[in-house]
């Protein structure tokens, strides 16, 4: 029931921004700061639908210390490689790496796992008419793969994503951006009985000229959803350079807190 709900809101979604995209006329918007300036799909939890052009990269990087309500602090790190493609397709390398814990004082206790993380390929694909509309529905679809990273951080199964990123430009420079998607590890109809959810809803626009701010909600899980709120301040020194710092907290479900901070980079602009 959970995955027909789930699908239905997506069709409507894709179907709701390509038709409110064929409405406004997109030269009009190519200057608008929101669509100039650069939109990294970091650090929190919302991926924008901004996509890159044929031809341009944009590398994002950042760390993040998480800090939960009982048990040790864990940090890591991820790498995000983003590449324009043709046909309104972008394409999509991330990595992340899990840092290593200090040994616990426990004879016999082994170590926690450390290294790089599976590797994950990916894709972002416009479903609106025209890219930069002011409103613009994108899907995304990614596949982490099994046996790319350390052996302690290994997995059995591909695990398999997709959202659909639907966002609305408010005036030049303010957005407003949510995510739907869902993830399962393995392909078989067994596997997608105990897949995950995902809903985000994120807001972001200006402080002043160089500096602005983000703020979002989201849940995921199934049947049970942990909820949670992430909110960061970023400056941009140039139009294709943002660096960003972040804070978040869990409202439901395990305590946990979270710090990070990061830079991504677009060339050209």
């Amino acid at each position: 029931m959970r995955t027909t709900t789930l699908l239905t809101a997506v069709l409507f979604l894709g179907a709701s921004g390509h038709t409110l995209a064929q409405t406004t006329d997109p030269t009009e918007n190519e200057d608008a700061p929101f669509v100039r300036n650069i939109r990294p799909d970091r650090p929190g939890q919302t991926v924008t639908t901004s996509m890159l052009r044929p031809g341009q990269f944009q590398v994002e990087a950042g760390t993040l210390r998480r800090l939960p309500g009982s048990g040790p602090a864990t940090s890591y790190s991820t790498g995000l490689l983003r590449v324009g493609f043709w046909n309104h397709m972008e394409l999509r390398l991330t990595q992340n790496y899990l840092a290593a814990q200090p040994r616990s004082v426990v004879e016999g206790t082994a170590p926690a796992p450390f290294g790089m993380a599976p590797l994950t390929v990916g894709a972002k694909w416009l479903a609106s008419s025209e890219q930069d509309a002011r409103s613009q529905v994108v899907f995304l679809t990614e596949l982490t793969l099994p046996n790319t990273g350390d052996r302690s951080l290994n997995i059995d199964k591909p695990v398999a994503a997709a959202r659909a990123l639907v966002s609305q430009q408010i005036g030049k420079r303010y957005g407003i951006e949510g995510n739907l998607g869902f993830s399962q590890s393995g392909f078989k109809a067994a596997d997608t009985k105990v897949g995950q959810f995902l809903y985000t809803l994120a807001l972001n626009g200006p402080i002043s000229k160089n500096f602005g701010f983000f703020a979002e909600g989201y849940g995921s899980g199934r049947g049970t959803y942990t909820h949670g709120a992430t909110a960061g301040l970023n400056w941009r020194p140039l139009p294709g350079l943002r660096l960003d710092v972040t804070a978040g907290r869990s409202l439901t479900g395990p305590s946990l807190t979270t710090f990070g901070g990061g830079l991504s980079m677009r060339l050209p602009r």
